[in-house]
């Protein structure tokens, strides 16, 4: 690939979603219509809409955030090293406002960006809807409303795979396996997520899990731009 990025620029992420309630039988009668209206060309044939609410964590209107993993890069005179973190908990509100505040204290300038896989058609617009929905204003790099592709700064390595192909998606296991890096699913894998945090009630599962694919994400980085991966002691996860 052409393009050539400073590393310190780039926080590389990842959310973790899950449905707003337990089950389908708490959620009011209001949502429960326009839920039904909303997945009516998604479900399969004689797929309720209570049988699909499973499915409820991937929509921004009746899904919420419960962990942001982010990592970034140091570039020291002996190398570089990746540290991750996560911001996580109950608290949909407190997990964006904390993330957030990273943002516009360290990736408000013109030259940083943001980078996920499926990013521009998960995990932006996910971020974006549910910071209006919280009442939280938009740091800079995620408010790109009206904003031409090329004036803002959101990396999406699916994206970049495609190289202009817009027929199909390619997930971040495949590629991981292709370009030999460990793989972020081998514990669980995102179907599992919401039954984890509202039967097992196990968030730190679910935090590791996120912090995988952002490591992931970010080797994929580094191999698209031809730098060798990450190993042992570069990484420091907390």
């Amino acid at each position: 690939m052409q393009a050539k990025f400073n590393l310190e620029n780039i926080l590389f992420l990842d959310i973790e979603t899950v449905p707003q309630q337990p089950t389908f039988d708490k959620v009011s009668e209001r949502m429960k219509e326009l839920w039904a209206v909303k997945t009516m060309q998604r479900r399969k044939d004689n797929e309720t809409p209570e049988e699909f609410y499973k499915s409820a964590g991937i929509f921004a209107e009746f899904g919420k955030i419960i962990c942001i993993s982010v990592g970034y890069f140091k570039m020291t005179k002996d190398g570089k090293t990746f540290r991750i973190t996560s911001f996580s908990g109950d608290d949909e509100f407190m997990v964006l406002k904390d993330f957030f505040q990273l943002l516009n204290q360290h990736y408000n300038k013109k030259e940083s960006a943001l980078c996920a896989h499926n990013g521009k058609e998960f995990d932006y617009p996910f971020l974006a809807r549910r910071a209006l929905i919280n009442g939280l204003k938009l740091p800079m790099v995620l408010d790109i409303a009206g904003s031409k592709p090329w004036e803002n700064q959101l990396l999406d390595t699916m994206e970049m795979w495609k190289f202009g192909d817009y027929k199909s998606y390619t997930s971040l296991v495949l590629l991981a396996a292709i370009f030999d890096i460990p793989t972020p699913k081998d514990d669980i894998d995102g179907t599992m997520v919401g039954g984890i945090y509202w039967k097992e009630r196990d968030l730190n599962r679910i935090v590791t899990y996120c912090q995988k694919d952002v490591l992931t994400v970010a080797q994929l980085f580094l191999r698209f731009q031809g730098e060798p991966l990450l190993e042992g002691e570069e990484i420091n996860m907390v």
